[in-house]
Formats: C-alpha cells, sequence, structure tokens
C-alpha cells in the first residue's frame, strides 16, 4: 500500500512539474498513445487532456500537427538515437493558424529499447508576427533579409508553408529562388521528406521523362532495370522544378495530368504510381511570355502558379546588402576556423553603388574571393574582383556645387523632404545625396528601404 501511495505521489509530481513549464509537452507510446498531456499543450492546441489521453495522436491531432516529420507514419518507425529539433506549422481545435519550434526525442529503457516518444514544442507565432509587423526580422527560415520586400516575402513563406499548394517562385538569377523553396518545404508537414531539386534545363530532351518519372526495364536501349525518378524519390517530400521553362512540351503535359490526377506512370510502363510530393517551381522568366509564345502550356502555368512568389533583385533591397555581407563573412569565418578581416567602410560604400547583376549569389562569390585576397584585417577596395573595377571603383564626386551646399545636413535624422530635395538636387545620385546630406550611404539607402514614396521618386528621377 506504502508502494502504490508513493507511486501515486510520484505521478501527481510529475504532472505538477510538467503543467508547470512553458512549454507544451506529449509523451506517447511506441504505437502512438497518448500518455502525457500538459496545460500549455492544452493552451496551444486547443485540446483539453481527457480529449487526447489513452488515443492515437494520429487520429487526434491529423497531418499538420507533424505530417510527413512524424518518426511514426511507417511500419516500423525509426528509433530517434538523437534529439530531432524543426520547425511546424499546424492547426488548432478551433481552426487557427500556429507556428511551434518542436524538439522529439526518443524514450528508452535501460537495455535501450524503444518505449515511446516525448515532444516539447514552443508557440512562436505571436513572436514571428511581431517582428513581421515591426519589420525587423532579418533571419527566417535561413533567409537573411530587412528590406520591406523580404518581410513580404517571410509572411508569404509563413502562409503557404501549411497548404500543399503548388508554389511558383520568380526572379533573376542568383536571388536565392532555391533558398525560399527550401525554407517553405523546411516548415511545412513535408519537412523531413526529401527535398528534391532538378535542374529542368540541364536535363537533356531526351532523357528528361525517364529522369522524372523513372522508367521500367527495357523501356528503351540501356534500360537494363527499373529506375525510379524524381517524383517518385520525392514521395512525402518536395519536389523543386527548377528552370521550369525549359522543360519540353510533351513533358509538360504528363506533369499537368500528374497534377490533376496524383499519379503518373513510367516510361514504358502501365501501371499507375501514386505519390504524394509538394510541387514548387522556379524560374527567370516571365512564364506569361512563354505562353504567350507557345512555349509553354497555359494550363500547366495555372496549376503552378496558384501561389506567385516574386523575389527582387539586390540592386532594388540595397540596404541588405550590408546585411548579407556580414552574414557571408560570418559564414566565411565558420567554415575555415579562422578569423576573417571585416569590409572597410569605404568599401562598403562601393558595395552599396555596384548594380550586382549576378545578385546575392554574386555577392557571396565577392565576399568569399575578397576574403581570400585581403592581407590585414580589414577588405579594401583593392581587395574586391577586378570583374567589379569598371562598376565601383569610380573616384570619389568633387565637393558639392554651392547650390548643393545649401541643403542641410541631417545630422542623424533624415526627412522625407531633405531627402526629396538631396535626391533632386544630385539628380538621383544617391551617393552624392547622401554626402550632400552628411549621411553614410547605408543609412540613407535603409531611409528609402523604408519610405517606398521616396524609394519611387528617386528611381524616377
Amino acid at each position: 500500500m506504502k508502494n502504490f501511495t508513493h507511486s501515486l505521489l510520484d505521478r501527481d509530481n510529475l504532472n505538477l512539474v510538467l503543467d508547470n513549464l512553458k512549454l507544451g509537452v506529449i509523451a506517447h507510446t511506441p504505437e502512438r498513445i497518448i500518455t502525457v498531456f500538459n496545460k500549455e499543450a492544452e493552451k496551444i492546441t486547443g485540446y483539453k487532456k481527457e480529449e487526447v489521453i489513452g488515443k492515437d495522436c494520429h487520429i487526434v491531432f491529423q497531418a499538420p500537427f507533424c505530417g510527413s516529420k512524424c518518426s511514426f507514419c511507417e511500419k516500423t518507425p525509426d528509433l530517434m538515437s538523437e534529439t530531432k529539433e524543426y520547425p511546424v506549422t499546424t492547426i488548432t481545435k478551433t481552426g487557427e493558424t500556429r507556428h511551434l519550434d518542436m524538439t522529439v526525442s526518443a524514450i528508452l529503457d535501460n537495455a535501450g529499447i524503444l518505449k515511446g516518444v516525448i515532444a516539447s514544442f514552443k508557440d512562436m507565432t505571436d513572436s514571428i508576427q511581431t517582428s513581421l509587423r515591426a519589420e525587423n526580422l532579418s533571419n527566417f527560415a535561413g533567409i537573411i533579409g530587412k528590406d520591406k520586400s523580404m518581410q513580404d516575402i517571410f509572411r508569404q513563406i509563413r502562409d503557404v508553408a501549411l497548404y500543399n499548394y503548388p508554389v511558383h517562385v520568380s526572379g533573376d538569377t542568383g536571388t536565392g529562388k532555391e533558398r525560399v523553396a527550401y525554407a517553405i518545404h523546411d516548415i511545412s508537414s513535408y519537412g523531413t521528406g526529401a527535398f528534391v531539386p532538378v535542374n529542368c534545363g540541364a536535363i537533356p530532351e531526351g532523357i528528361v521523362e525517364s529522369e522524372l518519372f523513372g522508367h521500367v526495364k527495357g523501356a528503351f536501349s540501356g534500360a537494363v532495370k527499373e529506375r525510379k525518378g524524381r517524383f517518385e524519390l520525392a514521395h512525402k517530400g518536395t519536389l523543386f522544378l527548377d528552370e521550369v521553362a525549359e522543360l519540353p512540351l510533351k513533358t509538360q503535359v504528363k506533369i499537368l495530368r500528374f497534377l490533376q490526377e496524383g499519379s503518373f506512370e513510367k516510361v514504358g510502363g502501365e501501371k499507375k504510381v501514386s505519390v504524394d510530393v509538394r510541387i514548387i517551381s522556379a524560374t527567370n522568366k516571365n512564364l506569361k511570355e512563354e505562353v504567350k509564345n507557345g512555349r509553354f502550356r497555359e494550363d500547366l502555368y495555372y496549376r503552378l502558379n496558384v501561389i506567385p512568389i516574386h523575389l527582387p533583385p539586390l540592386r532594388k533591397r540595397q540596404s541588405d546588402i550590408p546585411l548579407l555581407a556580414t552574414h557571408f563573412l560570418a559564414e566565411a569565418e565558420q567554415e575555415s576556423g579562422n578569423k576573417v578581416p571585416a569590409l572597410a567602410p569605404e568599401t562598403l560604400d562601393f558595395m552599396m553603388d555596384y548594380k550586382w547583376p549576378g545578385n546575392v549569389r554574386e555577392l557571396k562569390n565577392v565576399i568569399q574571393f575578397s576574403v581570400v585576397r585581403s592581407r590585414s584585417d580589414k577588405i579594401l577596395p583593392t581587395d574586391l574582383p577586378m570583374d567589379l573595377t569598371g562598376d565601383i571603383r569610380i573616384p570619389l564626386s568633387p565637393p558639392p556645387s554651392p547650390d548643393l551646399a545649401e541643403i542641410p545636413l541631417a545630422r542623424g535624422k533624415l526627412t522625407i523632404e531633405l531627402v526629396k530635395t538631396a535626391l533632386t538636387k544630385t539628380g538621383g545620385n544617391k551617393s552624392k545625396a547622401a554626402r550632400v546630406l552628411g549621411v553614410g550611404r547605408a543609412t540613407l539607402y535603409r531611409f528609402l528601404a523604408q519610405n517606398e514614396t521616396v524609394k519611387d521618386y528617386a528611381s524616377h528621377i
């Protein structure tokens, strides 16, 4: 009797501890029967303890709670020898969308036998939304940017992650289309499935269908065995069709059929193959123009372009250049294990004036090149690559003419009228305008990024 009472006290104490945690906690057996569900879990999910204890977690929460990230979906569960951490977007009992940080660990007995799983989760919804409203979120799902256009993209990524609708990412080469596709994949319910990128423009036309859909043995000369295509490899994950505008029209028909039916046939096969795949496509071309010119099917365009996301070129978000440069310098330091030089102020000034035709990818390459080339603790303009010479190594402008000198210095505080006046007087030259106002170029670019009216005004001078 004493042992039984002691056991009850232990259980009550454990529940008391769990109920006072500011993390949601859920535990279940290897058969997915829920055994622990604390008060914070009730608050986050909207479910009461009595509604879930003793029930299969898949029946209670269904797919959005963990989806394909779940380690107990297959007949043989993943034993999870290591703790898993990942973001997940879910829907509460009342239909609200919540963004969680999830940590999952195996419960093993002394013999190392799996007895269940325990998951703790923190609701990040309010924190993310507050940062997005304030437009001060600089890193979202691995994407760097504080410019207003990037804050809008962060919102789109957050919103589309929950739904398995096709997403089409457009933008110039080097803007980070694959990075956005991976971010959507990573925070969605498909996040623990494979992320399978396909460069459609790099596959020879004769084998593109085999690459995408696979083939059966004997389908063509050289098909000595059956082979899975990218669609099958991406089952329970995401297929990223990069440069989708390069697909042959014949292959476009087959992809359209898959989007309509959820199944396809391998090359040379007759059996239907069904897969659960999220489709994200991307191109640096204007797909509407490709449709108009007969190079892309209109019906496929509307199937892929359900959720469009457009990435701006780096020249349209110049205020992010210092942030990105700092990030790439930190990456270089982490990869090399050595301290890397910092950017000299005059080097950053030159970089702010460059047009970056290769976008973020080019900026990363420039940082890597300059780190290797630098011989001091500062990256100087002379450490920048030679192919940038014509665009950024411009001599400093002469002192402002008397009429420009009449514009009062901003003294750390810019106003719309001051900036408009300076831009008008300098013919839209932002470098000259910054000098006239007595502020750094980065300060002026940040002001323009935060004030769309002035930004538009500057672009039309």
